[in-house]
């Protein structure tokens, strides 16, 4: 497995808020129902328009590949969720690591795991660290009030 983690960003909550509001994958429903149309490119638009969520999966269409799916597999309140590739020719997960900073703000990070060939590690390596870093971006753009 390699790991590709995410910069580290602060976030205007503090770690048990954002543990609950991410802990619950339904709650990104409202996040996703909010980004402007013209955010989202055209040839996208169709996938990011049929993406399903339940408390514990995401899943996103893959077109002739069929759905990537993301099924929660560990909670740990407030500072852990792990959320594990399904439905994919590779073993991969995705952790979210939570931490406190002062009453009203906390950190967090993602790491992405997975289990590439070596030979691909060269080729598509430097896209999965940017796919790490764009879920980093993500993060501090969320609003948890």
């Amino acid at each position: 497995m390699t790991t590709y983690s995410s910069g580290t960003v602060t976030l205007k909550a503090p770690a048990a808020t954002v543990y609950e509001k991410l802990s619950n994958l339904e709650n990104l429903q409202d996040l996703i129902d909010k980004v402007p149309a013209d955010r989202i490119p055209e040839d996208k638009r169709a996938m990011f328009e049929n993406i399903k969520i339940t408390s514990d999966t995401i899943e996103v269409p893959g077109g002739p590949m069929g759905s990537l799916i993301f099924r929660v597999t560990e909670r740990e309140a407030p500072k852990l969720i792990r959320l594990k590739g399904e439905g994919i020719p590779i073993e991969m997960s995705l952790s979210l690591h939570i931490a406190p900073q002062t009453e009203s703000t906390s950190s967090a990070n993602v790491d992405l795991d997975i289990n590439l060939p070596a030979m691909l590690k060269p080729m598509i390596g430097g896209q999965i660290q940017k796919i790490a870093n764009q879920f980093g971006d993500v993060l501090g753009a969320i609003p948890f009030s």
